[in-house]
Parts: structure tokens; C-alpha cells; sequence
């Protein structure tokens, strides 16, 4: 392949969605591009804005956020495996208003305590928690959560 179809089809799997760098090294391997090939491309890439490592971080912290209902220990640790610098996670986690954050973990919450149905107490507790921190919230939201929870319906 040459490299002006590996940007012509680099420039398109951008265009479709917001990607990070390491997705595009990943897909040039997949073109089986040289090392110098790929530097090449991802300069002509970022040059036209097709990749954006800022952009893309915070697209993924809104997306996932309001979509998923993902938490920002969640989000931070997806970012981060997809090697995005602090500073650009940092600017992501900014994206989600407090109040935002707030709203969707108080129906998230309630509804999953709603849908557990488990008699023993304990175990309802446990399920709860176990779920709610691994969509990434804070524990002392998710502990705080459960025993307000707990009052509410004894």
C-alpha cells in the first residue's frame, strides 16, 4: 500500500470517530506502513486535524460519561490505558459538570438498587457496591450511597 492511500484511508477512519494515537499506530500496523511511513502519516494526520489527542479525550470522557454512565476513576483508568497524557485527562474529567456527575449517579444508584433482588441485606449491599465501583465512582459516593439507600428502605 502506498502512503497516500494509507492517509487517504487514515484520514477516513478519523473522520468517522474521534481516535487516539495509539489507534492509528495500531491500524498502520495493521497496513503493515514502516516506521518512517508511519511518522510520516500521523504528522500529515495531525497537521489536518484529523487527529486530535486533546479532542479525542474529551469526546471520550462526554461519550462514555453520559452513554455508559461511567464514573471518572473509570474513565481516567480507560484514558489512561490508551495512553493519553494527565493533562489531557485532566481537561476530559472538566467536560462533566459536577452537577451532571451528581444527577447521573443518583439514578444510577437508585435504579440499581431497585434491581437487586437479593433478601439477605449483606449481599444486597455487596452487589451494589461491587457494581457501582466498577463503573468507576468514588467509594465514598458508592459507601455514602448504600447507607442512605439502606435507611431509606428499612
Amino acid at each position: 500500500m502506498t502512503i497516500k492511500e494509507a492517509i487517504q484511508k487514515l484520514e477516513h477512519f478519523c473522520a468517522y470517530q474521534e481516535r487516539c494515537h495509539a489507534e492509528v499506530v495500531s491500524k498502520l500496523y495493521d497496513l503493515k506502513m514502516t516506521s518512517d511511513e508511519m511518522d510520516s502519516i500521523i504528522v500529515h494526520l495531525i497537521q489536518e486535524n484529523f487527529l486530535n489527542e486533546t479532542r479525542f479525550a474529551c469526546s471520550f470522557a462526554r461519550g462514555k460519561h453520559r452513554i455508559k454512565h461511567w464514573g471518572k476513576i473509570r474513565i481516567t483508568n480507560e484514558l489512561k490505558f490508551r495512553q493519553i497524557s494527565s493533562t489531557n485527562i485532566t481537561l476530559a474529567l472538566k467536560e462533566i459538570s459536577a452537577e451532571e456527575y451528581a444527577n447521573t449517579f443518583e439514578k444510577l444508584s437508585e435504579r440499581c438498587w431497585n434491581g437487586i433482588q437479593e433478601k439477605n441485606n449483606l449481599k444486597k449491599r455487596k452487589k451494589f457496591c461491587d457494581y457501582m465501583l466498577r463503573r468507576g465512582y468514588e467509594s465514598n459516593l458508592v459507601y455514602d450511597k448504600v447507607k442512605e439507600l439502606e435507611q431509606n428502605f428499612s
